[in-house]
């Protein structure tokens, strides 16, 4: 059995941890600066040690993790989860984080579709011919 290496590089210890799925992901977030260790930014090759604190974001979710563990192999979730150690600030932050979207959700993510089809735009013609008349809205106003 082999023992666990002292160092290693970022990119292969995120992977490692699964905070991305391929380690080419990892290096693309590390390079739009979106890691930093011990508060500076990240390099992929950057060595990392037990005790280190990561920074990183995962979409909109931001998470602070302290290092416990160095691996080479990906294993799965329940072994990368004793890798690391989320901070209580960052598991607060993304809790507040996450009821906040639930409370007021993005008004970009509610749209289902693009523009309107063609049947879409005839049924919306229809409507107008038939009641709306000159109207500029739909409401009810009789002025």
């Amino acid at each position: 059995m082999s023992q666990a290496p002292e160092t290693m590089r970022i990119d292969k210890w995120l992977w490692c941890a699964r905070f991305y799925k391929t380690r080419s992901l990892a290096v693309q977030e590390i390079d739009k600066g979106r890691v930093h260790v011990n508060g500076a930014a990240a390099k992929p090759a950057r060595e990392l040690h037990v005790g280190d604190t990561v920074a990183l974001r995962q979409g909109v979710v931001a998470r602070t993790v302290v290092v416990r563990a160095l691996s080479t192999l990906r294993g799965p979730a329940p072994v990368a989860q004793l890798l690391y150690e989320e901070t209580a600030e960052s598991l607060l932050a993304r809790s507040q984080s996450a009821e906040q979207r639930r409370l007021a959700p993005e008004p970009a993510q509610a749209l289902q579709h693009g523009r309107p089809t063609k049947r879409d735009r005839r049924t919306l013609d229809d409507a107008r011919q038939r009641g709306w008349g000159d109207r500029w809205s739909a409401s009810l106003d009789d002025e």
